[in-house]
Formats: C-alpha cells, structure tokens, sequence
C-alpha cells in the first residue's frame, strides 16, 4: 500500500486552461498536467442552468497551449464515448496529447474502447462520473493501458441526487470506492482543490485538504476559485503553499482526519444520504 507521508511532494495537479500564457506559468509553477478541456457532448444536458463551468476550449488551441510547455505533461481531456470518440483521439495525438481523460462513460467496454483507440500513444484517465462507473473501479483499474483514474465530484452528485460536490466527498460512498482502488495499490484523484489556507471560500480549503490524505487520492484538479485574485506571477508560490498544507495533513492520524471530516460535513446543506456503490 502507497505511503501517503509527504503527499503533496508527490501530488499531481491537473489544469483546465486554452491559455497560453497561464500555461507558461503553470508549467513554471510545478503544475503537472495542462491543457484544453474540450468536453462537450451532454455536458450542457447534464449541468446547464446550474452554475458550473461549460468549457469553450477548441481543438485549434492545442498547438499554442503546449507549445509553451517544457515539463508538464500535455493534457486533454477528450468527450465522453460517442461514434467519432477513436477519430477524436487520433486528431488530439497528431496534436500533441500526452494524456487524454476520458468524461462520463458508464461501463468497462467503453472504458476499453477508449483505451484501444489511444493505442499506448498517450497516457489514459478515466474520469468517473457515474455511480455505474463508480460500482465497477476495481475491474477498471485492471484493464491494460489505463493508467489512472479520477473522481469527478459535480457529475457523481447528480448522478446520486445530492446536487453538491462537498456531500459525496465527505461520503462512505466515495469512501469506500477509493479504498477498492488503494487495497489495489492503483493511483487516483479526487475532485479539485482551491488554494490553501484560503479563507474566502464557503467552505473551507482546508478541511477539502484533509479529504487526500484520508481517501488515499494522490492528485486533483485546481479549480476555477483557485485563480480568483490570483497573479500569474504568484502561482508558483501558491503552488509550493498546496504542496506544504498536503504534506501537513499527510502526517495527520487518521482520528484527526476523521474529525476533519466531519468538521466538512459540518458545512453542508441537509441533503439525501449517498447510498454506497452497488446498494
């Protein structure tokens, strides 16, 4: 099993962003994964009308966004299984994609599908998004050429009826799906996260933290608040300040993790409970 000690010197952070210069600075900063999320096919179906972000990301702008990048891998993440999903990906490799994540698919075939039309030519992600998906991560985590996987809490919460992001990850439900994934020794990530420490945020950054460390997850995405009043010229810092506040709560014992937990669940409205994967 992974030691978690020190999680955010290892910690892998992914980025949204079709702009180059935020690029640059990311790549700069120590940001592992960036590119387009070029997302689309049901996505304003599933969350249109309810205030979450619908990407305007174009296939185009994948030349100039990794043409700025020197180490970080260059990320896409692609649409969700359709009749033109192998054509997509074989445009987005000729393009430069050196990781792909595959959106809300639902069973094992198309998780294989996808990795059959990436070939090996690209590093795989499945984003699971689906309580369908979710029931079936230990067999996921088995199929030959994928590499990771990663929870995508918006999505999981409409899917399970709950409309909010902080409930499913204070879950048994999640909980108990990560820990199939970590008895497996198989790397995956978890939602997103904001800066740490911040105190601008209705719900508090760190207590988010503190999720990591107790679910095992080992990446995230930086979300869109992590940017609000933010200088591109301050990330690397910020960037070291998330590594540290992971570090911190890594050496954490689990009864504290646990208390953090609850503080988190503390926040929330009264919502459905989130019933365990396969009930």
């Amino acid at each position: 099993m992974t030691d978690l000690t020190n999680l955010g010197d290892r910690f892998r952070f992914t980025l949204f962003t079709n702009d180059a210069a935020l690029t640059a600075e990311a790549d700069s900063a120590g940001i592992d994964r960036v590119g387009p999320d070029l997302e689309r096919l049901g996505k304003i179906e599933r969350q249109g009308g309810m205030g979450r972000w619908i990407s305007d990301h174009a296939e185009d702008e994948l030349p100039a966004v990794f043409a700025v990048l020197r180490r970080a891998s260059h990320f896409v993440r692609c649409n969700p299984p359709h009749t033109g999903l192998a054509d997509e990906i074989h445009r987005l490799i000729a393009l430069g994609a050196e990781t792909i994540m595959l959106p809300h698919f639902h069973t094992p075939d198309q998780a294989r599908d996808f990795v059959r039309a990436v070939n090996g030519r690209a590093r795989t992600v499945l984003l699971v998004e689906t309580v369908s998906s979710a029931a079936k991560v230990a067999q996921l985590s088995k199929i030959e050429g994928v590499d990771e996987i990663h929870f995508g809490l918006n999505d999981l919460s409409l899917d399970l009826g709950v409309n909010n992001q902080f409930a499913v990850l204070c879950s048994t439900f999640l909980e108990d799906t990560c820990a199939a994934l970590t008895a497996l020794d198989f790397p995956f990530a978890v939602g997103g996260i904001g800066r740490a420490l911040d105190a601008t945020l209705p719900v508090p950054s760190d207590l988010v933290y503190a999720q990591y460390p107790r679910l095992g997850a080992t990446g995230a995405l930086l979300s869109r608040v992590y940017f609000n009043g933010l200088q591109k010229a301050q990330l690397a810092q910020e960037i070291s300040k998330t590594r540290d506040r992971l570090n911190y709560w890594s050496r954490q014992p689990a009864r504290r993790l646990l208390a953090a937990r609850d503080e988190l669940q503390a926040y929330l409205p009264t919502t459905p409970s989130v019933r365990p994967v396969g009930r």
